[in-house]
């Protein structure tokens, strides 16, 4: 089945080899804290993706994905000057943390998420989010990811899928290293207690 191009972006494509070099975009970096709108730019298209997933990953809409990730980037450069952070990565996966957690909070004081069709759409209707997630395992994945409580639910996917290390995490989330350690361990236990579930009540919708 071809998979919508959203879908690689947002859930399924690697980062080895590409979410981050081995030695980061220090000239750019340096360019774009000196005022150059190019090499802003080149930091914006290279980064994007990194900042796309992860604000997805956290249970973001897609739909409000562009303007998250849009955010992130005037306060990148807004606050360049300022950047002290060892990995520019690091910086960049706290400021998108803090977009989405302003999203939602946003999004719960004033109610403004629209539904098209009434109150659930019809049977015929198939959502955008439904057509990205047509992966049976993936959606089951994501589902049972976006039920664990924010503590648990962020370890994992800082590890899981963008590959960070306990030290980057632990500054990532303004946390101590041995409480990176501990939430990722309950995260995990309760992950695989929530893909246990989720495959009995498939098993049972299917049977």
């Amino acid at each position: 089945m071809k998979q919508n191009p959203l879908h690689n972006r947002y859930i399924n494509e690697s980062i080895k080899g590409k979410g981050e070099k081995a030695v980061e975009n220090e000239h750019l970096i340096e360019r774009a804290k000196k005022g150059d709108l190019q090499a802003y730019s080149h930091l914006i298209t290279y980064y994007s993706p990194i900042v796309e997933r992860f604000a997805y990953q956290m249970g973001n809409s897609i739909a409000d994905i562009p303007d998250i990730t849009q955010e992130v980037f005037i306060r990148v450069y807004r606050f360049l000057d300022g950047f002290s952070y060892a990995k520019f990565t690091t910086w960049l996966y706290k400021i998108t943390l803090n977009v989405s957690r302003d999203f939602k909070r946003k999004e719960n004081q004033h109610n403004n998420r629209v539904k098209k069709i009434g109150n659930e759409p019809s049977e015929n209707v198939i959502t955008p989010q439904e057509r990205i997630l047509r992966q049976e395992e993936d959606r089951m994945l994501h589902e049972c990811i976006q039920k664990l409580d924010g503590k648990y639910q962020l370890p994992i996917i800082l590890y899981y899928f963008h590959e960070k290390k306990y030290e980057e995490m632990a500054e990532i989330l303004s946390i101590n290293l041995s409480t990176v350690k501990t939430r990722l361990l309950r995260g995990k236990n309760l992950l695989k207690k929530e893909l246990e579930e989720a495959e009995k009540r498939e098993g049972r919708l299917n049977g």
